[in-house]
């Protein structure tokens, strides 16, 4: 067909797209491509991961007729009284994911550090009302690493594709990552060496603010003095240099008991 897509728009998380059978709708969203298709009795979704190697920042959305090729897999879905109705949520990883500092950073004896970390987001599709999922999709090819003092004690996590840093202004924002400030309390009596750091992306629930930037609760881990283990916590909101939120996405996973988790240093720091 050689009708062409609408001029493109800036994609919204969590907003309701209105289609009607026969239109496509189009998004370019960091490493991702995707295509959803309305049709009288099925949904269709495309996805195509483009290279890395640059970093996009704009998600652009388009709604027409015109189907990519037929090289890019499709799966449909059966559709139950959606209304045509579509939506994106974004959600975190599955999995920790390991972030590292712009470089090593030591926090001395009894000093604290605030990292402020930006993490590649999941993308969910989901449709009608009751916001039904039918896929989601990482934004970006995720690369798997190990975390522990050895092969056998530890666990399996993704690798963050970007850097921890210490000034908030510093960190790229992109609407297909979410801003984590992570405050790290060294209470030892000597030094403590952050060169890698398991942040706990499935306990993290996902904000907007009024600049439609994506943050979420803060994370704060506190070493304690002659302690083979740290204690996590995961606060209830966002910090203030987030501006006003609005709550759109929940975590993935709750913890069991409370806000707070003992960890083997080992498994957080590396």
């Amino acid at each position: 067909m050689t009708e062409k897509f609408e001029s493109p728009r800036d994609g919204v998380w969590a907003h309701p797209y209105q289609l009607v059978s026969g239109q496509t709708q189009q998004h370019q969203l960091g490493h991702t491509r995707l295509w959803i298709t309305l049709l009288d009795l099925e949904w269709q979704i495309r996805e195509q991961s483009s290279k890395q190697g640059t970093d996009p920042e704009n998600w652009y959305e388009s709604t027409g007729h015109t189907l990519p090729s037929a090289d890019v897999k499709v799966q449909r879905f059966v559709r139950t009284n959606d209304d045509g109705v579509l939506c994106f949520v974004p959600a975190m990883a599955n999995l920790p994911t390991v972030i590292r500092p712009f470089q090593p950073l030591t926090i001395p004896a009894g000093a604290r550090c605030v990292l402020y970390v930006g993490t590649t987001l999941w993308m969910k599709v989901c449709v009608g009302e009751a916001r039904t999922e039918l896929a989601e999709f990482p934004l970006a090819p995720p690369s798997m690493t190990w975390l522990g003092r050895n092969t056998c004690e530890g666990e399996l996590c993704y690798a963050s594709s970007t850097y921890g840093r210490l000034a908030l202004e510093a960190v790229p924002k992109r609407p297909w990552r979410a801003v984590t400030p992570v405050t790290i309390i060294n209470e030892r009596e000597k030094p403590l060496l952050l060169e890698r750091f398991s942040l706990p992306t499935p306990l993290l629930a996902i904000y907007r603010n009024e600049r439609g930037q994506l943050w979420t609760s803060g994370v704060t881990v506190k070493c304690e003095t002659d302690m083979s283990s740290a204690s996590l916590h995961i606060d209830h909101a966002v910090v203030a240099e987030a501006g006003k939120c609005e709550a759109i996405a929940p975590a993935r996973e709750k913890l069991a008991r409370g806000r707070r988790l003992v960890r083997a240093v080992d498994n957080i720091f590396g």
